[in-house]
């Protein structure tokens, strides 16, 4: 159950994650925007930069599952410096999280699970409320940060560019006519 919550939703953003970026490398070329002015923009003064916020979603892929006993998780400990580090980073995870076995997290849903934050407080939850209530929602808050500094960059990314693997689920004859 932990595991149908996690790995394929972190593949699918990751992978989601990394296409927005090839599209915003192509876009930034055609129109004169550097990936240095990518890689340092940022939503406002006080948030994370892109570098920080992929190496971030990629990091909330890695650490939850690392908790709940997955090993061999990859170092994720330096921003990247370009694009191709910043791919580099998602490769590194998505290979990581292919290895991942279903057994390592699903013993019990109910076990405890504590972690320490930096500024010093501390949470102790059950696995099940882990992953819901801080896995999960830390995780979407990265990947959505990410996308929409390359929005606000002026790169054309919309819905199908976050969730292009929902249509692997569309029913026939339902796309909107072009």
């Amino acid at each position: 159950m932990l595991y149908d919550m996690t790995v394929p939703a972190y593949q699918n953003g990751l992978r989601a994650l990394s296409a927005q970026l090839d599209k915003a490398l192509a876009w930034g070329a055609e129109n004169d925007v550097g990936e240095l002015q990518l890689i340092v923009a940022r939503l406002a003064p006080d948030m994370f930069p892109l570098a920080a916020q992929v190496r971030f979603s990629c990091l909330q892929a890695v650490q939850p599952l690392a908790r709940l006993g997955a090993t061999g998780a990859p170092e994720l400990t330096d921003d990247a410096a370009d694009f191709a580090g910043l791919q580099a980073q998602i490769a590194a995870t998505l290979t990581w999280l292919d290895s991942v076995e279903a057994a390592a997290l699903d013993t019990d849903p109910g076990r405890a699970v504590g972690f320490d934050l930096p500024n010093g407080m501390a949470f102790d939850m059950t696995a099940l409320t882990y992953v819901r209530d801080w896995a999960q929602p830390q995780f979407y808050f990265h990947l959505v940060a990410a996308y929409s500094i390359l929005r606000h960059m002026g790169v054309p990314l919309g819905k199908a560019d976050y969730v292009g693997y929902m249509m692997a689920y569309l029913r026939p004859g339902t796309a909107p006519a072009a």
